[in-house]
């Protein structure tokens, strides 16, 4: 096989597996920011893509996928439970977000997560060529940078962490603090979403490693005494914009907005949330305050709707099946109290829709709450603000997404202040159309300025400042 000169590794390979009405088994593009952001890059550069397929014990020889060379990495049920949903999704995932869940620190899901991790790292050293670039992506595999390193020491590799970092005081309560620590120090580049998050990084590896971090790079001993420059910041990731601006201009999802309007009963007002269905997200908060504002009569069923889309997700997680369960007691006590005949309080779907129907909504929705308790960035935010070709629509956003670091005109909202959201939410109702377009065009601007496409551009870039130097001291 040849062997390739880019090569991302992910926890995910870009692609599904789709059975089509005759039961024939074929592959289709992932839905999703990071595919987006890589396919350019990907087909340029003819590179590999190291993943798993989405599915227990399927042994899958590497394939070619659109102009891509996919290697897929074999994952047992034993290893889904353990190394994915065990130590990603239930120890790192609650540590990394503030501790919302209580995290679990299991040695069985810790060994589980370094034998898979050492299993990514193998198959990307087996497809790279001499002195390749290898970006890892992401908490699921933040042992592979230092994998690749001691195995291929001629690759130049990069790692971005696409959740948040956590300060400190909560990241040294991981017992495996260090080596995780020495995993990610693996790269040449290590990127987060935000200035915060790189800070927090280079406070821990200070802390635990003692080694010298400066804003020009952190020193990194080599095995042989010697040292090499690693650079930790904040490379902010963003969405295609374009896309998002080019389906909202289309007539068939403005009919499609019109239409979501009408079959709501055309109240004066939709809010609208949209998130995978996770504890991270505050969707309790902005019921909780959403409930409050209906029972004050502050505002009234039939003016005001509140549309929320939750994508399932990790569904065999006990803390997301407890989530779950109590966000739909609360839509059923609130619809209810409030319901009449021809409104309905809160629409809730349980479910994933296609990007044109998302579109609609977005062009559907009046206010936009993203109201998470800690979110590595929230790109609902930014599609949005894309999608609001019409310069109307308001963002509420919680200063707790990395995306608040940008979208300054947006009204920002500490979630667990459920009096003040409520505040923000009758602000956002109520703002005029003059200064709805004026923060509508100042969020646009940039979201616009600042693509998928020029983060994986800035990113690389910081990247081939070490492509081929060895750097001792």
């Amino acid at each position: 096989m040849e062997k390739a000169e880019f090569v991302v590794v992910a926890n995910r390979l870009p692609v599904d597996h789709i059975t089509g009405a005759d039961g024939e088994q074929t592959w289709g593009r992932s839905p999703g920011g990071l595919v987006t952001a890589l396919d350019p890059v990907m087909r340029n550069a003819d590179g590999a893509w190291v993943g798993w397929v989405g599915q227990p014990d399927l042994d899958i020889e590497p394939f070619e996928f659109d102009g891509t060379h996919l290697v897929p990495v074999r994952l047992s049920a034993e290893d889904v439970e353990l190394y994915y949903e065990g130590f990603s999704n239930d120890t790192i995932w609650p540590l990394y977000h503030d501790v919302i869940a209580a995290p679990r620190y299991s040695r069985v899901w810790w060994e589980a997560y370094q034998r898979v991790n050492r299993r990514f790292a193998d198959a990307a050293a087996a497809v790279s060529a001499e002195n390749a670039i290898v970006w890892v992506q992401d908490y699921q595999l933040q042992l592979v940078p230092q994998m690749l390193r001691q195995s291929r020491p001629d690759l130049t590799i990069g790692y971005f962490h696409h959740i948040p970092f956590p300060a400190y005081g909560l990241f040294s309560q991981l017992p495996w603090r260090r080596q995780v620590l020495q995993g990610l120090l693996g790269a040449d580049v290590i990127g987060f979403q935000r200035v915060a998050d790189a800070g927090n990084f280079a406070r821990a590896v200070r802390r635990q490693l003692r080694y010298e971090t400066k804003a020009s790079g952190i020193t990194v001993p080599n095995d042989d005494g010697t040292t090499r420059r690693a650079l930790a910041r904040a490379f902010p990731i963003s969405i295609d914009a374009s896309s998002y601006m080019q389906l909202a201009r289309s007539e068939q999802v403005q009919a499609r907005a019109v239409q979501i309007r009408e079959s709501l009963g055309n109240p004066a007002y939709i809010l609208l949330g949209v998130d995978r269905l996770d504890y991270t997200k505050g969707i309790q908060h902005r019921m909780k305050a959403y409930g409050e504002l209906l029972d004050d009569g502050r505002i009234q069923v039939e003016d005001v709707t509140f549309v929320q889309v939750a994508s399932p997700s990790r569904e065999r997680v006990a803390a997301y099946i407890q989530l779950r369960d109590e966000i739909e007691l609360a839509v059923g006590r609130i619809n209810g109290d409030h319901d009449t005949m021809h409104h309905t309080a809160i629409r809730y779907l349980h479910q994933a829709y296609p990007r044109e129907e998302m579109v609609a909504l977005y062009l559907a929705a009046d206010v936009m709450l993203v109201t998470a308790l800690r979110d590595g960035m929230n790109l609902v935010a930014k599609e949005y603000v894309a999608s609001r070709v019409d310069n109307r629509g308001v963002l509420v956003l919680s200063e707790f997404a990395g995306a608040s670091d940008e979208l300054g005109s947006a009204i920002r909202i500490n979630p667990h202040d459920i009096g003040g959201l409520k505040d923000a939410i009758m602000r956002a109702i109520e703002m005029p159309a003059a200064e709805q377009g004026r923060r509508m065009r100042s969020l646009r601007r940039r979201v616009l300025e600042h693509t998928v496409e020029d983060w994986s551009r800035d990113f690389l870039q910081a990247l081939d400042a070490f492509h081929g130097r060895e750097e001792t001291q």
